[in-house]
């Protein structure tokens, strides 16, 4: 079988290849996956540096022409395979194709950074934050969390310091940080609360943002809305308004996003005789089916008859 023209180079944790890699099952599109850690540094793969020498999270190539924006690869997909998978995620009227377009530029210009700048500030957050009212807004300033404080594991060599020292400089130094977090994640959120509003106005009208069609305008959203409606700290935001919360349940169920979010798993390692963990031998896997045969047949999983084993170089194929 002849190698995919279409190759993808991330990871599928990455929010812009996630994007892609969804397009590309919704359009049955078939093509090879690269799982490539774009901050390993002198361990990324010498090809791909040759694409991308700054080490981008995403490379897309399909024949001779490589893309490393995800709007302007789904925009691509989208037309290129229009004829084959889902043929509503670019529209076909002017009229629509207008509607599909303005509603994607707002995602990438009032979704992505707020929803993105909240995702980042969770990770230095406590697990537990202010419960928030029935609208999705924090009760309070976020001052009444407890926050357990831990001590620095970090050894400056040539100095010495009392291990109380060390643990207050720490302890204050952790405080900073997650006192700077939980600012930006209450702006974020602000921000963020204020497009849903439009959005809640606008899904009221339409079962989706572009029209009564899923499109590449709702796709798009993905990535970032599953990691804060996953979290208890923010699905509340998504819960709180009736159309989006609707609205998220249908799209977030999808098939595609589904087969997506199994790609982002931890990888499994094989521990070898010596005690050394590495991935299979030749970090590759082959997939003879469809992307929705693929998905939906039990029994071709359990014939492969072994876990996925990732390493900085797996090529993975996705065919018809």
């Amino acid at each position: 079988m002849a190698p995919a023209s279409v190759k993808v180079f991330g990871s599928p944790t990455s929010a812009e290849v996630a994007r892609v890699l969804m397009c590309l099952f919704e359009k049955d599109v078939e093509f090879q996956l690269v799982r490539v850690d774009a901050y390993r540094g002198p361990q990324r793969m010498p090809q791909y540096l040759k694409l991308q020498p700054r080490g981008e999270a995403l490379t897309f190539e399909d024949d001779n022409l490589t893309l490393s924006e995800s709007r302007g690869i789904l925009r691509h997909i989208a037309h290129k395979y229009a004829r084959q998978g889902n043929p509503d995620l670019i529209g076909t009227g002017a009229l629509e194709r207008a509607s599909i377009e303005q509603w994607l530029q707002t995602e990438a210009q009032s979704f992505d950074v707020p929803s993105a700048e909240m995702v980042y500030s969770l990770a230095f957050l406590p697990p537990t934050m202010p419960k928030q009212n029935d609208n999705g807004n924090s009760n309070g300033n976020g001052r009444d969390v407890q926050v357990a404080n831990a001590g620095s594991k970090r050894v400056v060599a040539g100095t010495a310091a009392p291990e109380g020292t060390m643990n207050t400089a720490a302890s204050g130094g952790k405080q900073q940080k997650e006192e700077e977090m939980r600012r930006l994640f209450e702006k974020s959120k602000k921000d963020l609360e204020k497009l849903l509003d439009i959005y809640e106005q606008r899904l009221e009208e339409a079962a989706y943002l572009a029209g009564d069609k899923f499109t590449i305008a709702d796709l798009s959203h993905l990535p970032n809305a599953d990691r804060l409606a996953s979290d208890p700290r923010s699905r509340r935001m998504f819960e709180a308004r009736k159309n989006v919360s609707r609205w998220w349940n249908e799209i977030s169920k999808r098939e595609s996003w589904e087969y997506v979010r199994s790609l982002q798993r931890p990888p499994s390692t094989v521990v070898d005789a010596a005690g050394e963990a590495h991935a299979n031998s030749n970090g590759q896997q082959q997939r003879g089916a469809s992307a929705g045969e693929q998905r939906g047949n039990d029994s071709s999983n359990q014939q492969q008859g072994q876990q996925q084993h990732y390493r900085n170089d797996q090529v993975e194929n996705y065919s018809n």
